[in-house]
């Protein structure tokens, strides 16, 4: 079926700001729960989205993507400052930091499949149809919001995660790449290689939330 765009935005609005939210707050939490409160004190421990807006990554960019063809949905938060320092043990913390994350990504992909059967045992109700499709969109902005970051570059969170795994002397020669890890990512979305990259697992992703619900 194909969608305007106002029902486009009806349909991926809240879906999207769930996301990044959790995302965020995740992050957020975890951190203060080891030790960094830099964040909490900020506010960011919280599931209002203001808080986590970017103008440009959570607004401009999702709908600049929900104009054009090809169904990818790319953008981000304001990034939740987490003092790895103050964390009680700042390289084994920092892995369960960078993984709240997309952990929350990944519970908010099985709530909204949750709401997809739900919507599917409503036969004949007004709310059906509307449910169905914000229910998908929620299962898809998730998956790959969740995919995304756990891709191995700093400051993604599968960056942060390897920095957390990998012995001192790699990990300060990864750290290396951060500074230019988003015009790595940029690159790669704008010669199409990071879709098919992702694809795989967002497959994989999509098949265990559907095997769990």
């Amino acid at each position: 079926m194909e969608f305007n765009l106002i029902q486009k935005i009806a349909i991926w609005a809240l879906p999207v700001l769930f996301a990044i939210t959790a995302h965020e707050a995740a992050h957020a939490f975890v951190a203060k729960k080891l030790g960094d409160p830099t964040a909490y004190l900020l506010g960011r421990v919280t599931f209002n989205p203001l808080k986590h807006i970017d103008p440009i990554g959570t607004i401009l960019l999702p709908l600049i993507f929900l104009i054009l063809p090809g169904g990818f949905l790319f953008g981000w938060a304001k990034p939740v400052p987490v003092d790895f320092s103050r964390l009680n043990n700042p390289k084994r913390d920092m892995l369960w930091v960078a993984a709240a994350g997309p952990a929350s990504n990944f519970i908010m992909a099985i709530i909204w499949g949750l709401l997809f059967k739900l919507a599917e045992g409503l036969d004949g109700n007004s709310f059906q149809l509307p449910l169905a499709y914000m229910a998908q969109a929620g299962i898809s902005i998730n998956v790959v919001l969740m995919v995304l970051n756990l891709i191995p570059i700093p400051p993604l969170d599968g960056g942060r995660i390897l920095l957390s795994l990998l012995p001192n002397h790699l990990a300060a020669k990864l750290a290396l790449v951060e500074p230019y890890g988003m015009f790595v990512l940029i690159g790669l979305l704008a010669t199409g290689l990071l879709s098919g990259i992702m694809a795989p697992f967002i497959a994989l992703a999509y098949r265990v939330v559907h095997f769990i619900v």
